[in-house]
């Protein structure tokens, strides 16, 4: 098993850190302490980002049917993931976890609990890799039928926009009609504290995520059908209120393959 660097610090222990997990290391609760000392925000972006996904799966599972779930891009398991939220309205559901972080592979168990009626399984791949996910994931899913990509917050650490857009393009080619796509990400033009912090994050020698507006976050979706409301701060999706939540940097939305 790759060895596991505890002595610097790792995005995905610290995004565990901000969403109250305990996977997480002194170095990593130091390093997210010093972001949330120039930006407290993070963690509601954290919360919201988690608490969009949640939605969107309940959507997925409730409204529009949707029984088998390819999340890619996983990170470290918290509360409320994907298989735990799609289980608890179809205990049927079967969900592939895909990511090829070392950390994330030594809390996979972690994912892999599951309904006796449904399927948990792990994949230890690259993004960057579409065709290997997919044939990965028909050994679990049976890709003729429709079903969910998630990709929550991964798409900001692929450099270049084309490239990001490539790929997300090359995984829905693999998913047939009806099948769905739930995305968020870290965007520009809304709160300018969260820019500046992530920006002088990414300028610290940590594996940077881009920030990008929100036009290229839509640009994800092209060639879909936009679930209503369409893209928008991820907690205005479908809130679970009916007070009027405040937009945060963190856009999202659900498409479906027509």
């Amino acid at each position: 098993m790759t060895e596991i660097d505890t002595s610097v610090p790792h995005s995905a222990r610290i995004w565990n850190y901000w969403l109250g997990g305990k996977d997480n290391y002194p170095v990593d609760e130091a390093a997210g302490d010093a972001y949330t000392a120039v930006f407290p925000g993070i963690v509601t972006i954290a919360r919201s980002s988690r608490a969009f996904l949640g939605r969107t799966i309940r959507y997925l599972v409730e409204e529009a049917g949707v029984r088998q779930f390819l999340d890619v891009g996983t990170g470290l398991p918290t509360v409320d993931n994907t298989h735990e939220v799609a289980q608890r309205s179809a205990p049927e559901s079967k969900i592939v976890y895909v990511d090829n972080d070392p950390l994330v592979l030594a809390h996979a168990r972690a994912l892999l609990t599951s309904t006796p009626e449904g399927v948990t399984a792990y994949e230890d791949l690259s993004l960057y890799d579409p065709e290997r996910i997919l044939q990965a994931a028909a050994k679990t899913l049976d890709l003729t039928r429709p079903t969910a990509l998630i990709m929550s917050g991964i798409l900001g650490h692929v450099t270049d926009y084309d490239q990001a857009r490539e790929l997300v393009s090359r995984l829905l080619a693999g998913l047939p009609s009806g099948s769905y796509l739930s995305l968020n990400e870290g965007s520009r033009g809304t709160d300018p504290d969260y820019e500046h912090a992530q920006d002088a994050y990414n300028e610290t020698g940590a594996v940077p995520y881009f920030l990008r507006p929100i036009e290229q976050i839509t640009g994800y979706f092209e060639g879909l059908e936009l679930v209503e409301p369409g893209i928008v701060s991820v907690p205005l999706w479908r809130p679970d209120t009916d007070a009027t939540p405040t937009p945060i940097g963190q856009h999202g939305g659900v498409g479906r393959k027509p």
